[in-house]
């Protein structure tokens, strides 16, 4: 395609902030520096008109690494014997989340590897107490049941992040031997239904993965209408089954912000992180992510005798950061970029239903 031809893309994705599975596909494929520059700043205009310039922090706390899943791309998968395990205690996590909310930070994320020994009510009253510190909680534990998940909305869980990483069955299929595509999909259509802010995401640059899937999934983020979607590149782990695959970095990176930019354009006002990944794989990622479309950062506040530990992907930025100084961090980079922190709690509004798919 010539370049008036992506221009005429991009003219169309601005007016109607719209487009086909197919063009999506041409608009992700393009080389062109000019025509990725235009959409990069189509993406930061449509960033502030819905979802304005401040910044909402979300304070992680990585609290177990056990996982009974065996997704392919992941360190913390059941077979990788070479990790250090360990368990926060309701106590310590408690504890952890105080000092959050003392920080200021509206919202506190507890997210873990698949880990069943933490019963339903123990989670239950841990987002009791954590509530009453007046912040927002996001849950992050993957798949459950829906008096599970019921019970947690009840005791106070506001979001639930479940990322599909793809949104395409036969990949999914070869990343998650002992995971199903349509039951994962079914526990975002129940936590939906429970009134939770729901969230998903990808990674981008997986083995097998299409640029025709990666349209996929920003075809699907906006049919389900998430409240919140994580955007990320793949970073081999070599601890896994896809530790010696490769992907060329500088296209990976591009990508990954072509996929954020096209995202916040047809999703609108959809909470995006500037993850921590895309800060790994390039210096300078998140400040990047920021400027395509992103209104999220995470700072981590995992206790650091664990932080090390919660390897999804190797070489993971800020893991030898002092607790807590990632505030006046990220502070300080938003400040530079003419952005600020929000001092809300960063809800959004759900206008419609999930799509059915």
């Amino acid at each position: 395609m010539e370049k008036e031809g992506y221009r005429e893309l991009l003219t169309q994705l601005a007016h109607t902030e719209d487009l086909s599975q197919e063009e999506l596909a041409l608009l992700l494929a393009c080389e062109d520096e000019e025509i990725t520059a235009e959409l990069f700043t189509l993406a930061d205009e449509k960033r502030r008109k819905y979802a304005g310039d401040a910044v909402h922090l979300r304070g992680l706390i990585e609290f177990s690494n056990y996982c009974r899943k065996n997704c392919l791309y992941c360190g913390l998968r059941r077979d990788n014997r070479s990790l250090p395990r360990y368990r926060m205690s309701i106590e310590e996590i408690y504890t952890v989340g105080e000092k959050i909310a003392r920080l200021g930070v509206k919202t506190i994320v507890l997210q873990s590897g698949e880990d069943l020994s933490y019963d339903a009510r123990s989670i239950a009253s841990l987002l009791h107490r954590l509530k009453k510190l007046g912040v927002a909680i996001t849950l992050s534990i993957g798949e459950r049941t829906k008096e599970e998940y019921a019970l947690w909305r009840e005791a106070g869980a506001d979001r639930y992040l479940l990322k599909q990483e793809t949104f395409d069955e036969q990949l999914f299929r070869k990343l998650h031997p002992d995971d199903d595509h349509s039951h994962r999909l079914a526990c975002q259509k129940i936590l939906a239904e429970l009134g939770y802010q729901v969230g998903s995401g990808n990674m981008v640059g997986l083995p097998g993965q299409t640029i025709e899937a990666i349209a996929l999934d920003i075809k699907s983020f906006q049919r389900w209408n998430f409240d919140m979607i994580g955007i990320g590149p793949f970073i081999p782990h070599p601890d896994t089954p896809l530790g010696n695959f490769a992907p060329d970095r500088k296209k990976q990176y591009l990508l990954t912000l072509k996929t954020l930019a096209l995202t916040r354009i047809l999703t609108r006002d959809t909470h995006l992180p500037a993850t921590t990944a895309l800060g790994t794989l390039v210096s300078g990622g998140r400040e990047k992510g920021l400027q395509c479309g992103a209104n999220v950062l995470m700072p981590n506040f995992t206790p650091l005798a664990y932080r090390s530990h919660y390897t999804i992907y190797p070489g993971k930025i800020c893991l030898q950061e002092e607790w807590g100084k990632c505030v006046a961090c990220m502070s300080m980079m938003l400040k530079e970029l003419g952005r600020s922190v929000a001092q809300d709690h960063g809800h959004r509004e759900r206008k419609k239903a999930p799509a059915e798919e």
